[in-house]
């Protein structure tokens, strides 16, 4: 059989089959394809009627623990904002018929089209069969006056095609305060949003948080006055303790669940596999998970840690493709919680492994994109972390395997992003950072990827080092 097959060839010649583990997913191109196409076999189809739930303790409305993250929805072709408007609905409906109930989007999410997908895609259900989340992302100078935030907010049911939003968040607070006045306190806009909620327009008002912990803090001791529903905090095992070294404008997990225990105000999970990345581990750490319990996909391990924790309400995928759902679906129905000693497993011993690496921390969430200069940032960082993870990466040219990877990494590069939106094409314009919720100093990564494959090209002696993140 033909090797290196394509993730989205595989998908067809197996008319959508199940999948068995993450790395298949993610188009592992150093499996064989039958081998790929007996993995995908062995996927057992997850039960209907299964589902974990988890009680709002304002509503007592029982929300499925796998919610449905509507910002990685299927296109008709790679690369592309053509978004698969069929293949959305039957997804949509393959979740409802398994029991989740729980649908996050915003106004930002796939190029400004998540919300009319989720909408047209929903809409075909009874409204009490769902929850809607969505945001006011008003993350743009002209859309942050009063006018401009409730234009947003008025569209957002208009393009849900619904009367009323069930969780309704302010988006990514986390960069400063005098941001989040902008955004919510001076524009009277979360004077408002209170009031929707008093009508029932609004059934839960919350936040997303990313970055710096005295902004947390501050927002978070406003409860006294606003009340918060639910709060949204990225929670996976190497965040539990590993975040904010990784990155010191992020805070660990366990500071932020915990704080939201003693309000005892619900957790509303994302990030759980860190865009791909928890699922997409070194071969060495697949095999240690995989003697632990080798039925399981090294993404339900991930899944069931997020899900473990009596505080979490819901825990967000953004699950491309029907392979992606039917896996956290597993996971999920029903949940089988971790013991103490398998959460301590992962979020000391893995995660420490994990950390060791000093990938980028990309989660591909395309917040920075679109790039005004068409550098395709995800992709060119995902590709770097892949082979940093799978221990390809070029080094010394005295290495045996020097040529061999060399010519691998450059390959890989140019069919993974085109040569005009390679790292060498940004000019350090800077537009994306503050967009990035893990706070990458993305212009300072891309240089130091632009400078080490200029050095793969001119086949220099010997590298003096790989490039590191910040």
């Amino acid at each position: 059989m033909k090797k290196d097959i394509s993730r989205r060839s595989f998908l067809k010649l197996l008319g959508g089959g199940a999948v068995t583990t993450a790395a298949v997913l993610t188009g592992c191109k150093s499996k064989t394809e039958s081998k790929a196409v007996s993995e995908y076999a062995r996927q057992v189809e997850p039960l209907i009627g299964k589902m974990t739930y988890r009680i709002n303790p304002k509503t007592n409305e029982k929300v499925s623990l796998l919610g449905y993250g509507m910002m990685r929805l299927p296109s008709k072709t790679e690369n592309k904002d053509d978004y698969d408007q069929e293949m959305i609905n039957r997804q949509v409906d393959y979740a409802i018929e398994h029991g989740l109930n729980y649908f996050d989007t915003s106004p930002v999410y796939c190029q400004g089209k998540s919300e009319a997908c989720t909408g047209i895609a929903l809409s075909r259900h009874k409204r009490s069969e769902y929850f809607v989340a969505t945001k006011l992302s008003n993350f743009h100078p002209d859309s942050q006056s009063r006018e401009g935030s409730l234009a947003m907010y008025h569209n957002s049911m208009k393009e849900l095609q619904v009367d009323y939003i069930d969780y309704y968040l302010l988006h990514a607070i986390g960069g400063g305060m005098d941001e989040f006045n902008r955004r919510y306190i001076d524009n009277g806009m979360l004077d408002f949003l209170l009031k929707e909620r008093e009508a029932g327009r609004i059934r839960n008002l919350g936040f997303s948080f990313h970055g710096y912990k005295d902004v947390f803090d501050e927002v978070l001791a406003m409860h006294d006055k606003y009340h918060w529903d639910f709060v949204q905090i990225e929670l996976n095992y190497l965040d539990w303790d590993y975040a904010n070294e990784i990155n010191d404008r992020n805070v660990d997990a366990s500071y932020l669940y915990g704080e939201l225990q003693k309000y005892n105000i619900p957790a509303v999970i994302m990030e759980p596999l860190l865009g791909g990345r928890l699922a997409n581990l070194p071969q060495y750490l697949v095999n240690e998970l995989k003697r632990r319990d080798p039925e399981r996909s090294v993404a339900s391990w991930a899944f069931r840690y997020a899900g473990t924790p009596q505080g979490v309400l819901t825990v967000l995928s953004g699950m491309t493709y029907m392979e992606h759902l039917k896996d956290n679906l597993l996971s999920y129905c029903p949940l089988k919680p971790l013991n103490k000693q398998e959460q301590e497993y992962l979020h000391g011993e893995i995660a420490e492994k994990i950390f060791g690496l000093e990938n980028i921390p990309c989660n591909d969430c395309k917040y920075c994109m679109p790039c005004p200069y068409g550098v395709d940032i995800p992709a060119i960082f995902i590709h770097y972390n892949k082979c940093k993870n799978e221990g390809t990466l070029p080094r010394l040219k005295m290495d045996d395997e020097y040529a061999k990877l060399r010519r691998n990494y450059l390959i890989g590069l140019d069919r993974a992003v085109p040569r005009l939106r390679q790292a060498d094409h940004c000019i350090n314009c800077g537009q994306c950072v503050s967009h990035c919720p893990q706070n990458i100093r993305i212009p300072r990564e891309l240089l130091k990827i632009s400078e080490f494959v200029e050095t793969l090209k001119r086949n220099d002696w010997m590298l003096e080092k790989e490039p590191k993140k910040e």
